[in-house]
């Protein structure tokens, strides 16, 4: 297994690599330019700006500027930190000297912050939203698939499939507005928008508020909406899965041998059943782990969603290519750790 992890985080080098060529290409290949405004500026300005970032020079010298700032680590001393250092990753070496790693650039459009420093600021606010709505969803669409699969065919699974097909067919784009509108306007339960979580965070994304109640009325609303479609997934596909493997010979043979229902139900089918589940549940967890650009419009929520969207409309190259590599990360780790858990949930799959 840990030969298989270490060749799996080799591949992942690789990876982001190529991600990283392609959304360079991509991002450029683009009509119009990160200082192209409705009021057009003079083109001594718009030279002058892209000389100072570097766009004056060829693209290949500017992907490579790329790498070397977030690849290649650089020492410096504590009294030459810039702003621009204070983004990046700093390990104390000893003395004034630090080890500056992973420098993502400045932003074209937020001039006072680098990428680094949204990220750092709005990722944990996405991984606080993301985290919440996948216990929701796992929580309300595993057992509700379980039961649906064990009572196939009663008003149980009647009444699960429809929660379903329901969570499914109603976005979050309408269900974060009726959501609002009930508990925030009319009933004034909750707050309509906001993220009561504020730094500084424990371990990075956990508020230190976590169990007081001013966190809790922002997160309540906007995790319940995401939580509740991505539930409906996993509810459907869970007992699809089950079904499947309820009706397999192993699980007849167990049953003859006298194991008691909730045995076989929990030891031999719902180990199997969950693979279909966890596979899906990797890209999950890495795509509301780095925003939901909807639910963040929608609920006012500070998070890296929207820096991503509107990176984009505004040709802001660092910010697209800092939060696609982060996203690429969370999604080949996800990956990995979905692996790892099918040996575990079927001995028999190997790695070795």
């Amino acid at each position: 297994m840990g030969r298989y992890v270490i060749r799996r985080v080799l591949w992942m080098l690789l990876v982001l690599f190529v991600i990283s060529l392609i959304t360079f290409v991509m991002e450029h290949s683009v009509p119009g330019g990160p200082f192209d405004q409705e009021k057009k500026l003079p083109a001594e300005i718009i030279a002058n700006l892209e000389k100072k970032y570097h766009l004056d020079e060829p693209y290949w010298k500017q992907y490579m500027r790329f790498l070397y700032d977030v690849l290649v680590p650089q020492i410096t001393q504590g009294e030459s930190v810039s702003m621009l250092d204070e983004a990046m990753i700093n390990i104390k070496l000893g003395g004034d000297y630090y080890l500056r790693w992973v420098n993502f650039g400045p932003s074209f459009t937020s001039r006072s912050r680098t990428v680094n420093d949204i990220i750092r600021e709005q990722l944990p606010v996405s991984i606080q939203l993301g985290i919440i709505s996948m216990a929701i969803a796992i929580t309300i669409g595993l057992p509700m698939g379980i039961v649906a699969a064990l009572k196939q065919n009663t008003i149980w699974d009647y009444l699960g499939m429809s929660v379903a097909i329901f969570g499914v067919s109603v976005p979050v784009v309408a269900m974060g507005p009726v959501l609002v509108w009930i508990f925030g306007v009319t009933l004034k339960w909750l707050p309509p928008t906001g993220w009561g979580a504020k730094p500084p965070y424990l371990l990075f994304f956990i508020p230190r508020n976590l169990f007081s109640w001013d966190f809790w009325k922002y997160a309540m609303m906007p995790a319940f909406a995401v939580g509740t479609g991505y539930s409906a997934i996993i509810a459907r596909l869970s007992r699809a899965s089950l079904l499947q493997v309820v009706h397999e010979d192993y699980i007849r043979t167990a049953r003859a041998k006298g194991l008691a229902e909730r045995v076989v139900t929990v030891r031999h089918a719902l180990r199997n059943a969950l693979i279909p589940v966890v596979t899906i549940l990797g890209p999950m967890f890495a795509a509301v782990l780095t925003g939901l650009f909807v639910v963040e419009q929608v609920f006012g929520i500070p998070g890296l969603g929207k820096y991503f969207i509107t990176s984009i409309g505004n040709r802001d190259y660092p910010v697209i290519m800092g939060t696609i590599l982060l996203y690429a990360i969370f999604l080949v780790i996800a990956n990995v750790v979905v692996d790892v858990t099918y040996a575990w949930l079927d001995p028999r799959i190997r790695y070795e």
